[in-house]
């Protein structure tokens, strides 16, 4: 049981005796046998003191702190993993970005449930052609993205860039651009069958949208607009075209917009702009240097975090004011305000820990968390209120 890298010169003499050795090395074994990357205290009783073990999964092999110092390449300050250390499987799981496909669920689940709410149909099929070509369309947005960003440089030291792992910006671009075109032949087929083109218009302006935040020579997320094209993309844009694509199944000649879509199309919208905007907690140091202004490149992490605080609160004091209003029926206002805890975990893990880089990275995930929730939450109202006598008043017809 040979234990490598010790220092034992900084004890006292007496610590060096054959049992207090043997003690010491059971405990670096049992510090060896954890499987995650850990520091173990171990407290020695006749010194009153305590040995510090450090322990890197990846060498499979014990440091003692006590005379050695740890590389920077090799393990951050806190212990933990640097990007070095990443495995090529994390930076691929990063870069699908999978959780991140709920911007295209949400805003088509709530905006069928609301076409739901007042006609009771749903279409199955029209639901699923609608998701697929979502996401293809968030498909062209994530990896035009990554070809854009490598042009300006902002991604040049990002490992789970598309662009950096596949190694072409070529074969990048033009993936992306065909997933464009293939969501919005789908869009547009579900549009025709549907004989309802005003949606189109709609679902237009919300490509539109993610066209000029990140590509040229608009590149509008480098001026700090990302987050109100995407609020507009995702909320106004997208849900109410969706709204309206399930909803020319009723038999009515004219499907009304109601103030009721619209209340949810902006509780949707502000979520998704969450994300978005935690987005950028990591990235503030390399957005600077390429001059990509995000609006935590204005503001800074700890008023950024103030701003995350505020964009919480303003969504569930939409919710009550929409409900109030009767905007919004009372079975999305008692759902969604069960995932105040979500919106609770998500100002309390940003105002903890805007200042590190490693952790921070989190926070748009659990955006995407409370994004996911409060969606579900307001579609699930609204399917249950079409039991009720709950009404929703047409402001255009």
């Amino acid at each position: 049981m040979a234990v490598t890298c010790c220092n034992f010169t900084q004890a006292s003499s007496g610590f060096i005796k054959l049992q207090e050795y043997i003690q010491l090395q059971s405990n670096f074994t049992r510090c060896q046998q954890r499987q995650t990357c850990s520091v173990e205290k171990v407290f020695h009783r006749r010194y009153g003191g305590r040995l510090q073990v450090e322990r890197w999964d990846r060498y499979k092999h014990v440091l003692c702190a006590r005379g050695v110092e740890l590389s920077p390449s090799v393990v951050g300050d806190s212990g933990e993993e640097t990007e070095e250390d990443i495995s090529k499987e994390t930076l691929i799981w990063r870069a699908i970005k999978l959780p991140i496909y709920s911007v295209a669920f949400v805003p088509l689940t709530v905006g069928s449930a609301a076409a739901y709410l007042q006609t009771g149909i749903f279409s199955a099929r029209c639901y699923i052609v609608l998701l697929a070509s979502s996401v293809l369309v968030i498909t062209w947005l994530n990896l035009s993205n990554d070809v854009y960003d490598f042009d300006t440089g902002v991604d040049k030291n990002k490992k789970e860039s598309v662009v950096n792992l596949v190694g072409s910006r070529t074969g990048t671009s033009i993936a992306a651009y065909l997933c464009l075109a293939l969501g919005f032949i789908g869009l547009t087929w579900t549009a025709v069958a549907k004989k309802n083109m005003s949606s189109m218009l709609f679902l237009v302006c919300a490509i539109i949208c993610g066209y000029i935040y990140q590509c040229p020579p608009f590149r509008l997320s480098y001026q700090g607009l990302g987050e109100p094209l995407c609020f507009a993309a995702f909320g106004p844009f997208a849900t109410t075209a969706f709204y309206l694509l399930h909803g020319s199944s009723s038999v009515m000649n004219h499907f009304p917009l109601s103030g009721t879509v619209l209340s949810a199309s902006i509780l949707v919208g502000l979520t998704t702009s969450l994300i978005l905007f935690c987005s950028h907690f990591h990235q503030v140091e390399g957005d600077k240097e390429v001059g990509k202004m995000s609006p935590l490149v204005r503001l800074g992490t700890k008023k950024g975090a103030q701003v995350v605080k505020g964009a919480v609160l303003m969504l569930y004091a939409l919710l009550v004011a929409f409900g109030l209003s009767k905007e919004l029926p009372f079975t999305c206002v008692f759902l969604c305000s069960l995932t105040l805890p979500m919106g609770n975990l998500v100002i309390r893990f940003v105002e903890d820990n805007h200042k590190d880089k490693n952790k921070i990275f989190m926070a748009k995930y659990f955006c995407v968390r409370l994004h996911a929730l409060f969606g579900v939450a307001l579609a699930l109202g609204f399917v249950l209120a079409r039991n009720t006598t709950f009404t929703s008043w047409p402001i255009l017809s």
